[in-house]
């Protein structure tokens, strides 16, 4: 049995609750939804604070997750602290696990006083000082937790840089499904989209905002286009930027050959539909959508930003160029589709890397770590 000696009781008698204050759905989500159900796995008691009606709300109780929704509108939200605090009460947790920046607040006020210990995950490779006024963001991340988690070696280095001291700081990457799409046909898309098998498909997944450089990737189309003119690219999701995105498609002429899918719950199938995947982020905490895609042996071509290179050694499980940088993504693809067997073989590398480092049990397995150092160390 494994044990956490300032308790003196199994590691699965640890209680742990995890708030999340997010409305939508997105890769941070995704993650907790898998560290929750691989704790339940070990038999760690795991419950959920989130947002009434969200879906992390409707996918946990269909985990059968015990989930309580409690509505958060701010950061300093006092009611919503109030009634945390009386799950404290009532459970008696010995870990506030807080997977967003609203969530490491509400959780500061709900259990000042008692003698949990505060967590929090950080998934964006941000100062930490880009929205502080006054720089009170240096209050709350020095004072207002005991310990946090970094999904990236690039994250914990920018927390570094702010201030934060680096024992205070655990690495634990994200960690993905790798059968997720193991089996996902894209059969019924080739028709929707009206493909020919000739046709090489480049696909970006991702949320449409600034920081996944969508802007950059549009504008090397063309550039591809010249070689490959019968290339076909597909940007899926939704977000802020879509109508922005599609009027300077327009303005390049590209439009045949870029399709905007807007959001799809069918991202699988996109997945196995690519010869090629880009990742064209300016910033990227990590990024699972690379993870995903090397999991189904798909050549990547990323920007070396953010926490990718943790997951791409360029040249030999995948393709890195200059972030913002429209020209090298244009000449990524190119080199890929002008050699079909070492794109493969690169694929095929990417994934063994993936396999080892990148699985749902690897994370789980290193988010119990770091509860387990934070209990012998209270």
């Amino acid at each position: 049995t494994t044990w956490h000696w300032s308790y003196l009781k199994p590691l699965q008698k640890m209680k742990i609750l995890h708030i999340n204050t997010e409305k939508t759905w997105r890769g941070g989500e995704q993650q907790l939804l898998y560290l929750i159900c691989g704790l339940k796995k070990r038999n760690i008691t795991s419950h959920l604070v989130c947002q009434p009606a969200s879906p992390l709300e409707e996918k946990a109780r269909a985990e059968k997750i015990e989930t309580f929704p409690v509505a958060m509108r701010s950061e300093i939200d006092l009611r919503a602290a109030y009634k945390i605090r009386k799950l404290i009460n009532r459970y008696h947790y010995d870990i506030i696990h807080s997977h967003t920046s609203h969530a490491h607040t509400i959780a500061f006020f709900a259990a000042l006083g008692s003698k949990t210990r505060l967590l929090v995950s950080r998934r964006v490779d941000l100062s930490i000082f880009r929205h502080s006024f006054l720089r009170l963001s240096s209050i709350k991340y020095r004072l207002m937790a005991d310990h946090y988690i970094a999904i990236s070696k690039k994250i914990k280095d920018v927390m570094v840089a702010d201030g934060i001291p680096g024992q205070h700081i655990s690495v634990a990457h994200s960690g993905i499904d790798l059968e997720r799409f193991a089996t996902t046909p894209p059969d019924h898309l080739i028709q929707e989209f009206n493909l020919s098998k000739d046709d090489p498909i480049i696909v970006n997944i991702a949320h449409l905002a600034w920081v996944k450089g969508q802007t950059h990737l549009i504008k090397a189309i063309p550039q591809v286009l010249v070689r490959v003119p019968n290339a076909r690219f597909f940007i899926v999701g939704g977000g802020e930027l879509l109508a922005e995105l599609q009027a300077l498609a327009s303005s390049l002429d590209i439009d045949r050959n870029l399709t905007f899918t807007g959001f799809r719950d069918d991202v699988g199938a996109f997945y196995q539909l690519a010869d090629i995947v880009v990742m064209s982020s300016i910033q990227e905490g990590l990024g699972t959508a690379v993870i995903d895609a090397l999991a189904l042996a798909k050549p990547v071509v990323a920007s070396n930003a953010g926490g990718i290179p943790e997951i791409i050694e360029n040249g030999v499980t995948g393709t890195l160029v200059p972030p913002a940088d429209p020209q090298a993504l244009a000449e990524g693809i190119i080199a890929y589709l002008a050699n079909p067997e070492r794109a493969r073989q690169i694929g095929l590398q990417g994934q063994q890397k993936v396999r080892k480092n990148f699985s749902v049990d690897h994370m789980v397995e290193k988010n119990i770590d770091v509860y387990r150092q934070l209990l012998m160390d209270s």
